[in-house]
């Protein structure tokens, strides 16, 4: 086995330097807006230690069937190869400007030196890559036509890592927690953080005073045991408590029970297109409970939308914000990736573009036409899409909330000129504002056909329309 050297010129006196925050500063972030959280993702200093691996994709186009066999002959154009694994939040993260130490396992293979090119040229990362000789580096091959996915071949060792080589890994990672605020453990199943390998970093992590972030892939979360955040995807939450995680109220349990079980500090559950739950102390035992919802779009790629998370979460907390804060910015970055496909980033430009003023109004608003193209988009995914129809007077956030429980996706109807649309372009509950001009009740309705009409009252009439494709009436407290 061998140490790879690093390969940039930032050193750890550098991520000292870029780690010490002034305190005021970041104590004034936590009442700062999140535009100026965004601002201070680029302060964090992160140690990432996981699971690295490459994602290869192969274009091309099929024009014809193979005369061997009933498949399709892809005539290959271009290949793109990327950091994947642990190295995508190494690559979110530098996108947001935060500094990185990285430690990680390679083979001694080309894939393994392909590896090591590829995380020395991102900005601002400082990679202590080591060689465990006859392993193979983890390859993920995608090949790809008219923007689908033909197949995706796998080549990969997930046997632990060689003792000796696993106490290397722990002291050059010891030595780093130093330099860093924040310290993320990435785990693919892939052996970098079998054994012993996790608990002995975050011993060291809290002995030095950091925060470990853990992005759990598979396997016993007891490896993980008194970690401060943990972010289990939904399928991942299911599998490590055995409990369903079908809606908000069902993952705010399995959460709760990983985090009682497992002493966890607190729980982020990313729910894709519904966004985050939040799981932590309230500050009297017991734990609160935090929903946060993504932008609503009728594109959803999962793709590294989970490493998008981290990145923000643990660039966030390295700068010092307060998870309440960067759970939030978590969440937009959760929207922005989901709408991109394949394995993207978010960037801190993106973030603050997402935060201009009146930008949520210019997403937001729609032609009736518009609105129901794309009601019925939801629909044909399977979401059940609620609908408010102001006719008049305010429209307290009490009542959007209450009615976005009842649906997946919520359509708020305003007059058009009625000085709410800005107003509710804002609230988080809201995913689309219908424009009206004078159009009746019930000839709405009829346009836009929602699953749930949510009113003050019962309208027997309004309520027998809906039955006819097997609508209801909700009626607000």
């Amino acid at each position: 086995m061998r140490l790879l050297p690093p390969h940039t010129p930032l050193r750890y006196r550098s991520f000292m330097a870029a780690a010490a925050v002034s305190p005021s500063l970041a104590l004034a972030s936590a009442g700062a807006d999140l535009s100026q959280a965004v601002a201070l993702l680029s302060r964090g200093t992160v140690l990432v230690v996981g699971d690295a691996m490459v994602d290869r994709y192969i274009y091309g186009h099929v024009s014809r069937v193979s005369p061997e066999a009933p498949v399709p002959v892809l005539t290959v154009e271009r290949e793109v190869a990327l950091p994947g694994g642990a190295g995508n939040v190494v690559r979110n993260l530098t996108a947001l400007g935060a500094a990185v130490a990285f430690v990680s396992v390679v083979g001694d293979d080309a894939a393994g030196s392909d590896l090591t090119g590829l995380i020395g040229g991102q900005p601002r990362v400082e990679p202590w890559l080591l060689v465990q000789g006859g392993r193979a580096t983890t390859t993920k091959t995608r090949f790809v036509a008219a923007g689908q996915h033909l197949l995706r071949a796998d080549h990969e060792q997930s046997q632990p890592i060689h003792p000796r080589l696993a106490d290397r890994l722990v002291k050059i990672a010891t030595d780093a927690v130093a330099a860093t605020a924040t310290v993320v453990l990435s785990d693919y199943g892939k052996g970098v953080l079998s054994g012993e390998v996790a608990q002995r970093l975050i011993l060291a992590a809290h002995a030095a005073g950091r925060r470990v972030v853990v992005d759990p892939k598979g396997g016993d979360h007891a490896r993980f045991a008194g970690a401060d955040l943990i972010i289990p995807e939904c399928d991942e939450l299911r599998h490590a408590t055995g409990l369903p995680c079908t809606d908000a109220a069902t993952v705010a349990a399995a959460a709760t029970m990983l985090r009682r079980t497992h002493r966890f500090g607190a729980v982020l559950v990313p729910r894709g297109p519904e966004g985050l739950t939040l799981i932590q102390d309230d500050g009297a035992g017991g734990e609160a409970v935090t929903h946060l919802r993504a932008e609503a779009s009728d594109v959803h790629d999962p793709a590294g939308s989970g490493d998008a998370v981290v990145a923000v979460v643990a660039a966030g907390l390295a700068a010092g914000l307060p998870l309440a804060s960067v759970s939030r910015l978590a969440a937009l970055a959760l929207g922005i990736v989901s709408r991109k496909s394949g394995i993207a980033l978010v960037r801190a430009e993106e973030l603050t573009e997402a935060l201009a003023p009146g930008r949520g109004l210019a997403r937001k608003l729609a032609s009736l036409p518009l609105a129901h193209e794309v009601m019925e988009r939801w629909r044909h995914r399977g979401w059940r899409v609620g609908f408010l129809n102001i006719t008049g007077g305010d429209c307290p956030a009490s009542l959007t909330e209450q009615a976005r429980q009842w649906c997946d996706r919520l359509v708020v109807a305003v007059p058009e000129g009625s000085g709410l649309e800005a107003v509710l372009s804002e609230r988080p509950e809201v995913d689309m504002i219908a424009l009206t001009n004078g159009i009746g009740a019930e000839d709405l309705i009829r346009r836009l056909r929602p699953d749930v009409l949510v009113g003050d009252v019962l309208d027997t009439v309004l309520a027998e329309l809906l039955s006819e494709w097997g609508g209801e009436m909700r009626c607000a407290a």
